[in-house]
């Protein structure tokens, strides 16, 4: 019996440390503040603190660092140019319209193709304008819990829970917003005028004119890879967002 008991008794012990050994590991790779809010916002009752700071604090210094920077990341966007003169943002021609603008060009209707592209970012620009206040709202919903699984999670955890929050609401704002502006600056016209000359050459597969929906895509995707950027800007320096908030916050110690 004794035999039994001093077994159970090793079993136990061996994996208290094992646990003891992995929550040390998790604490010591989140790092820096980040680590912090984790180990304060994960006490019982909401009761971990920091210095002064409750884990509602914590938590609310981690929403407004995410407020102030996603915030920025939608305002790059939104500028002339926000899409169109950054490479890792700007739009295109349709995958499946590739070879549209390359005939079309070759047969001396680059500039017609220029100016599609252009209008298409501008519409993309003119959306993202309605973009920040739908982060907000994500963000400001953000319960204890949520900002728990961004301090644990990858690297775009913030980008994650904003894409799964507030994605399709950003593609029911932006869709008739791209859909106006495209005809205002004549790029849905563009487009139909440029696939139909296309269209009307011989031995090409036929392309579709819809337009729409693929620039009302690639401006949702290109502004949470704006946002993406930013939270990776939080993550390495959360300081850099200041507010009376976060002095408070990431001057704690």
């Amino acid at each position: 019996m004794k035999k039994k008991t001093l077994l159970a008794s090793l079993v136990a012990l061996s994996l208290a440390t094992t646990l003891q050994a992995q929550d040390s590991t998790q604490k010591k790779s989140s790092g820096g503040f980040f680590g912090k809010v984790l180990e304060a916002v994960t006490q019982p009752n909401g009761s971990g603190t920091s210095g002064n700071l409750s884990s509602n604090d914590i938590a609310s210094g981690l929403k407004e660092a995410l407020r102030i920077g996603i915030s920025k990341g939608a305002d790059k966007a939104s500028v002339t140019d926000g899409y169109f003169k950054n490479p890792l943002l700007r739009i295109a021609f349709p995958p499946e319209a590739q070879k549209v603008a390359a005939r079309l060009r070759q047969i001396g209707l680059g500039a017609q193709v220029d100016k599609f592209e252009l209008s298409m970012n501008r519409a993309a620009e003119d959306a993202a304008k309605v973009a920040k206040p739908v982060f907000i709202k994500a963000i400001t919903s953000m319960s204890i819990g949520d900002a728990v699984g961004i301090l644990r999670g990858q690297n775009d955890a913030a980008t994650q829970y904003l894409r799964r929050t507030s994605g399709q609401q950003l593609v029911t704002e932006f869709t008739p917003i791209i859909d106006s502006t495209l005809k205002k600056n004549n790029a849905t016209r563009y487009y139909t005028d440029l696939v139909t000359t296309y269209n009307k050459l011989p031995f090409v597969q036929k392309a579709n004119p819809s337009l729409t929906q693929y620039a009302t895509g690639k401006a949702v995707d290109g502004l949470f890879l704006l946002v993406a950027q930013e939270e990776q800007k939080i993550r390495e320096n959360p300081a850099a967002r200041v507010s009376d908030l976060l002095k408070r916050v990431f001057g704690s110690k």
